[in-house]
């Protein structure tokens, strides 16, 4: 993926409505702390979609509901373009990793993008499209109708902000927080959405 470019400051003019995507890449603690750090967004929530059933931890990790652990993501696109949404995602996670991100295993931590209308399906297909330029192999993130969505219990909400001292955070979310930085600089904000 290339280096994003600087970001520019929206005129009264363009600022539009809030959007929202919702994307699976993993264990949504990840996701959610990286989407947190963007400049324009205004919500995220960790969420599980995509299947059917119970909707709650316990259900969702015994891998027979078919949900994912998904991150919504609402965000200005005046301030913050969706394809810098979705850079970060696939460069968040290894999308030619099926069903399995690090240590997490199981359906549930599928590499996915979950599109509202079939313009949103297009626009994640041509994400994928040009994802796939800096991989060797195939990207097998799903692209998925996006039903209903779930909140995550509380204790999802905002993990690593919350458990900064948690093994996972450290070893797992710190570095990938880190190469946010490097890589996403102009796109941070100093207030991360709380």
């Amino acid at each position: 993926m290339s280096s994003p470019s600087e970001p520019e400051t929206p005129t009264a003019e363009q600022a539009g409505a809030a959007r929202t995507v919702v994307l699976g890449a993993g264990c949504f603690w990840c996701l959610d702390s990286l989407a947190r750090r963007l400049r324009g967004v205004v919500r995220v929530r960790s969420v599980y979609t995509g299947g059917t059933g119970p909707a709650t931890y316990e259900a969702v990790c015994t891998g027979t509901t078919g949900h994912a652990e998904a991150v919504e993501i609402t965000f200005d696109p005046a301030v913050l373009p969706v394809e810098v949404v979705y850079d970060v995602f696939f460069s968040s996670h290894d999308p030619t990793s099926l069903n399995r991100q690090g240590y997490d295993v199981g359906t549930q931590y599928r590499s996915a993008m979950f599109y509202a209308d079939d313009a949103e399906h297009a626009e994640m297909h041509a994400a994928i499209e040009r994802a796939q330029q800096s991989y060797d192999a195939p990207i097998v993130t799903t692209l998925e109708p996006l039903g209903a969505v779930f909140e995550a219990e509380p204790v999802h909400q905002d993990f690593h902000a919350r458990r900064p001292d948690v093994g996972y955070c450290r070893v797992i979310i710190d570095p990938k927080v880190a190469a946010l930085r490097r890589n996403y600089a102009p796109w941070l904000t100093e207030q991360p959405v709380g």
